[in-house]
């Protein structure tokens, strides 16, 4: 057991999952960290990505990968355009946050159910896969098949490149600032509807890129992303709401806590696990486990 437990192998089943589930978490917590929008639909946005990659893949043969930025401007331009329909106004509103946040989940139920639903009706619900890069790579003992790795490697440039994003360029540092505080941004002159209009469409295409590198992986169903929206919200509740940076750490925490902990017991348990954690989260430490208290 304690071969299994300190192996490659696992570590390498790790970092993969972590940087799946840094990617998946970064984008929702862009949306819920800018404008406080619960987007219970959030999976549904990776799913589209998902199939995306795979028609590509099936009908031109294709990478992929080379699906990236195709998929996050379409996944963008759906969040832009939602943004528009549904957000905008209300926003500008200036509702109390609770009324945002409950108003923003039924809408997004709808959304996510519209979406599941006419996608089952297009492609049926019978899950759907690929092969590509599905060749195996030895290091040692560790055995690893291209398609991971290359998730893994695009999912670290993701999250890299957005760092660099939100801490090296003006409009990055107006969207950490709206984060920080809105009203504070919109009074030293920060034109706020314009960066939340960016801050879902990139909140939206990152997601759309996290169901790409997912799709190399995974199976895809029209209703495949539900328990991944539950994992980023975990995954943003453990780094903090709104806590960029402590999302990415807590993307990585969780899915080791997982993968160790699945090993150590059962396969069976790893939906206990995960909302477990959710819970347990929420109860102890309800404004994140890496995020700092505010002062007066």
């Amino acid at each position: 057991m304690l071969e299994t437990v300190f192996s490659g192998q696992l570590l390498f089943a790790a970092a993969v999952l972590g940087v799946l589930y840094a990617v998946i978490g970064l984008g929702l917590n862009l949306v819920y960290g800018t404008m406080r929008l619960l987007n219970i639909a959030h999976g549904d946005i990776l799913m589209l990505g998902a199939y995306a990659a795979f028609w590509w893949f099936t009908l031109t043969g294709l990478s992929p990968l080379l699906t990236l930025p195709l998929v996050a401007v379409a996944a963008a331009g759906l969040g832009i355009g939602l943004y528009v329909a549904f957000f905008r106004r209300h926003l500008a509103s200036g509702a109390h946050v609770a009324v945002v946040e409950a108003r923003s989940l039924l809408i997004f139920f709808g959304i996510s159910v519209a979406i599941q639903n006419a996608m089952a009706w297009a492609f049926t619900s019978t899950p759907r896969a690929y092969r590509y890069l599905d060749g195996v790579w030895h290091l040692g003992d560790t055995a690893m098949t291209g398609n991971r790795i290359a998730a893994l490697a695009v999912g670290v440039g993701v999250l890299l490149a957005m760092l660099v994003f939100l801490n090296r360029t003006l409009f990055g540092l107006e969207i950490k600032a709206l984060i920080q505080h809105r009203e504070a941004a919109r009074i030293v002159g920060i034109n706020v509807d314009r960066v939340q209009l960016f801050a879902i469409g990139l909140g939206f295409a990152v997601a759309g890129i996290g169901g790409v590198l997912l799709s190399m992986t995974e199976q895809i169903t029209p209703f495949m992303g539900f328990p991944f929206t539950i994992g980023a919200f975990v995954v943003i509740i453990m780094g903090g709401l709104g806590n960029i940076r402590g999302g990415i750490v807590a993307g990585f925490a969780l899915a080791f806590v997982e993968i160790y902990l699945v090993t150590l017991t059962s396969a069976n348990l790893r939906s206990i696990l995960v909302y477990g954690i959710f819970v347990a989260v929420l109860l102890i430490r309800p404004q994140g486990l890496l995020s700092r208290a505010r002062r007066a």
